[in-house]
């Protein structure tokens, strides 16, 4: 994207936040009911961009840094499950706990930021994937000048990505695999890109909390890499 372009700008402030409350009280997230499924919570984290180092070909300027930005990690290479990739701060809900106690709870195990319950804004659909657990996405208002701190037994690093990033023209971008009727979603970020089911979860927050559509992304399938 091109960073003068400042016509998708969002400063993380008190009008945003409102905007996308607002935004997420009026849509109805869908809650899937599966037998057998693992249940995992993730926190889709609004805050600065502040001390973000960049990504792939991204790179924050001194004059941006009031930008909104969501958190995602790339996970610790030395996890068994879907190390190296793309998440939010998430993991599975423990027992007696709800979708936005967990979520709450791993972002403060993952990247040492510590919120409460009047932190949270809404919620998005679950999500189900080909390995087996139902996603319960957490969206989650972090705001300006939060330090946050990897934990390095699950994360391998944390980005702040403007939100700005997930507005532009070339997305999402859908691939066919063979594998299902419905293809598989990609978040371009930078020079790189995101794969399903997290750049599912990003995209319905662009949709729904920034643009005010009720998007639908469950269907979309993921990669041969998120199966296991």
């Amino acid at each position: 994207m091109n960073q003068e372009n400042t016509k998708n700008r969002l400063i993380c402030d008190p009008k945003l936040k409102q905007d996308i409350r607002s935004r997420l009280n009026e849509f109805q997230p869908v809650i899937h009911q599966r037998s057998g499924m693992r249940q995992a919570a993730v926190a889709v984290t609004i805050v600065d961009v502040w001390d973000d180092p960049g990504v792939y070909g991204l790179q924050p300027r001194e004059d941006r840094k009031q930008d909104a930005a969501l958190v995602l990690t790339r996970r610790a290479s030395g996890l068994k499950a879907h190390s190296g990739q793309w998440a939010f701060p998430g993991g599975k809900m423990e027992k007696g706990e709800t979708p936005e106690q967990t979520a709450l709870r791993e972002l403060e195990e993952e990247v040492g930021l510590t919120l409460d319950f009047h932190h949270i804004l809404g919620r998005l659909d679950d999500f189900t994937t080909r390995s087996g657990f139902t996603i319960k996405p957490v969206v989650v208002w972090g705001g300006t000048g939060k330090t946050l701190v990897r934990n390095p037994a699950e994360v391998e690093s944390i980005h702040r990505i403007p939100i700005e990033e997930f507005l532009r023209e070339d997305a999402p971008i859908l691939h066919q695999t063979g594998t299902s009727e419905h293809p598989m979603l990609l978040m371009p970020v930078g020079d790189s890109w995101i794969a399903a089911p997290t750049a599912a979860i990003i995209y319905q927050f662009r949709e729904v909390a920034i643009l005010g559509n009720a998007t639908r992304v469950s269907h979309f399938d993921q990669p041969l890499f998120a199966w296991k």
